[in-house]
């Protein structure tokens, strides 16, 4: 996937998936299991700033590793695999990472946060992926 404007679409259709997935699940499931578990090691509100830096950087790995090889394969399943791999990976670094050195964070937090990223980027792979095959075809 060399073309500029497939890429770019990936990237925007990545983004966008992912964005959206992950503010439904913060404000409607993650919030109130972070705030019962957490307590006040929680900012009142979120840095806005580094959130948007992280999705940026999130969604630039998930093109790179796992949506511009699915398109090169002209595949769905690797996107999925590789977006899951991604998930698994990049997730349980942030969540075993604080269970080892939070006292509060949890085993139970831990697994689900990390089900999570695999779901979500899974799932923001394969938009990825099927945005940058329409833009190549």
């Amino acid at each position: 996937m060399d073309n500029a404007r497939a890429i770019g679409q990936a990237f925007m259709a990545t983004l966008v998936v992912f964005v959206v997935m992950d503010a439904a699940w913060l404000t409607l499931v993650a919030l109130k299991m972070f705030q019962s578990q957490l307590g006040t090691i929680l900012r009142p509100e979120p840095m806005l700033g580094a959130a948007v830096v992280f999705y940026l950087i999130y969604t630039f790995g998930l093109v790179a590793l796992a949506v511009r090889p699915a398109v090169a394969a002209q595949s769905l399943a690797v996107a999925a695999t590789k977006g899951a791999v991604l998930g698994l990976t990049a997730y349980a670094t942030f969540d075993l990472t604080n269970l080892a050195v939070i006292k509060v964070w949890t085993i139970e937090l831990a697994a689900i946060d990390i089900a999570w990223g695999v779901v979500v980027s899974t799932i923001a792979s394969m938009a990825g992926c099927a945005a940058g095959l329409r833009a190549t075809t």
